[in-house]
Formats: structure tokens, C-alpha cells, sequence
């Protein structure tokens, strides 16, 4: 964990945030498998470390806001724990390490939550996003369970994310330690890589070797030779020559940080002359995207950069025609990229999307589109010195997508559906980095990852 002060600071700012009542914060229990004794590996709620620090399962805490009171929930351990878990400090000493000095059993929290309710208090809690937190919510406060995230408090997701979203160095510090993780898992990745080999073979080596350096991935593995599907989990394919690999797949640091990249690569190690061409494109895309990152710029106006980009490179290669700004404004470009070009990244891989992606990426000046593709743009606001974000431009052939639009005469002023459906199994391309916004414009994150096709080539045959 990070050094006391580090927690301390940020209650205090969120108590500043906040002018009355009581904040509750509900960590994560262990979850089950198939019965209770065998467990997934614990991942605790990350407002719940960022606040304050705790790494284990069975607690809570509170800020009184009124009384300036902070309180840690939680039991020590019995010899029973002890025999199957190992002595452990107590509950007192645990929270001293984050700046807390006021400790109860976990049963206590009932009784001071109800207590405040009783004398007319506002009780303040985040959306919940398990299960058995949403029933703990219903047992404390006595809102149904189906209504406990309707009644989640505004001004403390807003007072969250708006501390949240501003990373310390601290913070940056570990995503870069994440991302040091991601250049030994691409590194590995690009050498093994052959034809004949099955997904899964590379989806093990690559997840293996986060495991090895005693971290979790920062979310389940993208790896598939089927790249137009974005979020594609099956790892089942034998990869033949020809085909393209997309691997999208993060870490997290010992502090649970994540790192978030996509790469594509050529199965044989080279690119056919059409991959090169749309690759190229993408990477234009994506380059164009990070140059334009700077403070006081709306992401949407990125992301439509972006689009641009995609646009007028399709276009020079024949599967789009007319005028590309009419064509995107129309959203003609979605047909090959259909979703967001990026989202904030830091303690959640999508950072603080369980608080809501509304109140992370947009605000009021800037809402959500409802058109097709730019629906999909997860941040749009205007970026500000200590976002993390990633970039992540893709070009996609969906079958399905193209059947349907070409069905509909959708767009057909600006798609040459000739061409598209003669190159309908192509596949897809995504080229994803991590970029903090500074006050002089952007950084790149982490040690650089091969990108280019001559680098993706090189990384290949060494």
C-alpha cells in the first residue's frame, strides 16, 4: 500500500467534498467457485482501496462527515483463521498503516449506519455492483434490494470520480510497473506466435506470465485470430498463415493498477500487402489520437479525429467514397468502427465504470451520443493534466454487420459494399496504448511496445 499520508489526504479531501452525513464504503467479500471454501482470487472494490487501503476481504468503513470520524469495520482473526490462514496483525494495526485509529467488529456497522438513520442523517453509499453488498445495503437502510443503486448518492459518485480521475505520481508509478508486465507479455507474445499453434497456447503463455511476477491480469484475455469480434474469449482457433492475431489484454501492479494494450500481429510474422495497408491506417489513427491528447480538448473531438483518419484511409482504398467529413458525420465510418476510441484507466482497467461511465466520461456540457459507433465512446468530456486514457483505433470486417447494412441500403452514398463484401472475412485490426494527459499535452505510458509493422515483424523472427 501506499504510505498513510497518501489515504489520509484523500479522505480528507473527499470530507471537503461532502458538507453533511455518513459515507459508507463496503469492501469486497471472498466469491465462491462452487461452494464456499474454494474461492475465486480476491479482488477487493477499488474505491475501497483508493480511500482507504485495505487488501483483504470482510470490511467496512464509514466517514462521519458531521462528527470528522473515520471508522474501520472488520474482526481479527480467531485461531481457527489462524490454523488455516496464518497468524495476522490485528484489526487495530492494519489500520494504523492506512491513518485510521478507530476500529469495531464488523457486526457494529449495523448499529452505527441505523443509528444515523435514526437521528434523520443522510447516508451516503456508491452503486453497488455485487450481489451480496446490494443485500447488505437493503439490510442497513431498509431500500429494497432492486432499488439500493437507484438510491445511490449523487454527490458522493461525483466527488469520487472527480478525485479519482486525477492521477498522483504515485498512481502513475504503478501503471507503469502494469505496463512493464504488458512489454514482457507482447515481447512473448510476437516471438511464439506460429501457425499451426491454437489461441489458447499464446492465451496461457501470456497469462502465465503475469502470474509469474505475482500479479493478476486486469481483466480476461482478448486473443483471437477473430478480431472483428471485440471482445471475442474464446481462445479454440488454430491459427493458420494468413491469419492476424488480435491480443488486447492488461496487468495489474502489486497495488492493483492496471495496464491496458492491444497489439496486432501477423500469425506467419509478416503482413499480406492488404494488411499492411489497413494497419497502416489504424496506426495513423491511433498516432493522430495521441498527438491531439492535450488538456482542455473533448475526447470526442479525438475520437472523431480518429474517425477521420479511418475514414479517408479507407476511402484510398476503395471501400469508401464520397466526402469523408459528411461520411462521418453521418456515421457511415462505423461500419468498420463501430466503438469508442478509449476510456480512463487506472484503478479499473474502464476506470470507475461500476460509479457509472456518464459520470466518468461525460458531464454536462458534453452528453452521450445515440449514433451508432460514437454511442460506444466511453469518454467524451474535456481531458485534464492526470487523466490516464487509453487510445485504441480499430478497423473491423463484421459479416454480419455488412449483410445488414448492405441489406438496408444503408449509407450506400459513402460504402462500396462490392468491395467490402469481397474482403468480408478479413478480420479486424485494434492498435491500443495508454497516454497520461500532462500540463504541457501527453506522455505515452510504459517501455515502448512494438507498433510498427517493421517493429511487429522484427519482434516476430528474433
Amino acid at each position: 500500500m501506499f504510505k498513510p499520508e497518501t489515504y489520509i489526504q484523500r479522505r480528507k479531501r473527499l470530507k471537503e467534498q461532502m458538507p453533511s452525513g455518513i459515507l459508507l464504503f463496503l469492501g469486497n467479500d471472498e466469491s465462491p467457485m462452487n461452494y464456499p471454501a474454494n474461492t475465486y482470487p480476491f479482488r477487493q472494490d477499488s474505491s475501497f482501496l483508493y480511500f482507504w487501503g485495505l487488501d483483504f476481504p470482510g470490511l467496512a468503513a464509514v466517514i462521519d462527515v458531521d462528527q470528522n470520524e473515520e471508522i474501520v469495520f472488520g474482526d481479527d482473526f480467531t485461531v481457527d483463521d489462524i490454523i488455516w490462514m496464518g497468524p495476522q496483525k490485528t484489526m487495530a494495526e492494519k489500520a494504523q498503516r492506512v491513518g485510521v485509529h478507530q476500529t469495531k467488529p464488523i457486526h457494529a456497522l449495523e448499529e452505527t449506519v441505523k443509528q444515523a438513520l435514526r437521528q434523520g442523517r443522510k447516508l451516503h453509499y456508491l452503486p453497488q455492483y455485487r450481489a451480496e453488498n446490494i443485500v447488505k445495503i437493503e439490510r442497513l437502510s431498509g431500500i429494497h434490494n432492486a432499488l439500493v443503486n437507484d438510491y445511490a448518492s449523487k454527490d458522493l459518485i461525483q466527488a469520487v470520480v472527480a478525485q479519482r480521475s486525477i492521477k498522483s505520481d504515485e498512481e502513475i508509478e504503478q501503471i507503469e510497473i502494469a505496463l512493464s508486465i504488458s512489454h514482457e507479455m507482447y515481447k512473448l507474445a510476437m516471438k511464439i506466435t506460429k501457425p499451426g499453434m491454437y489461441e489458447r497456447e499464446i492465451h496461457g503463455a501470456v497469462e502465465g506470465a503475469v502470474l509469474t511476477t505475482g500479479n493478476y491480469v486486469s481483466f480476461p484475455i482478448i486473443l483471437t485470430i477473430h478480431g472483428e469480434t471485440l471482445h471475442g474469449h474464446s481462445h479454440e482457433n488454430l491459427m493458420q498463415k494468413g491469419n492476424l492475431l488480435v491480443i488486447d489484454s492488461g496487468a495489474e501492479s502489486p497495488l492493483h493498477y492496471a495496464s491496458d494494450i492491444t497489439r496486432t500481429i501477423p500469425v506467419s510474422g509478416q503482413f499480406s500487402e492488404l494488411q499492411k495497408d489497413i494497419y497502416n491506417i489504424v496506426l495513423a489513427a491511433n498516432e493522430g489520437a495521441i498527438e491531439m491528447s492535450r488538456p482542455g480538448i473533448p475526447y470526442r473531438d479525438v475520437h472523431l479525429h480518429a474517425a477521420k483518419t479511418i475514414a479517408d484511409g479507407m476511402k484510398q482504398l476503395g471501400f469508401i467514397k464520397g466526402n469523408t467529413e459528411d461520411a462521418v458525420a453521418a456515421g457511415a465510418h462505423a461500419l468498420f468502427f463501430p466503438h469508442g476510441l478509449g476510456h480512463m484507466m487506472g484503478l479499473d482497467v474502464h476506470d470507475m465504470e461500476d460509479l457509472g461511465e456518464n459520470y466518468v466520461g461525460y458531464d454536462e456540457k458534453f452528453q452521450r451520443s445515440d449514433q451508432f459507433g460514437l454511442a460506444y465512446l466511453r469518454l467524451g468530456k474535456k481531458l485534464q493534466p492526470g487523466f490516464v486514457i487509453t487510445v485504441e483505433p480499430g478497423i473491423y470486417f463484421i459479416p454480419e454487420l455488412i449483410d445488414q447494412w448492405k441489406a438496408q441500403k444503408k449509407f450506400t452514398d459513402f460504402i462500396d459494399y462490392d468491395k467490402v463484401t469481397k474482403n468480408r472475412n478479413f478480420g479486424g485490426i485494434r492498435i491500443e496504448d495508454d497516454v497520461l494527459v500532462t500540463k504541457e499535452g501527453h506522455r505515452v505510458l510504459g517501455q515502448r511496445i512494438a507498433k510498427t509493422i517493421q517493429e511487429i515483424e522484427a519482434w516476430s523472427s528474433a
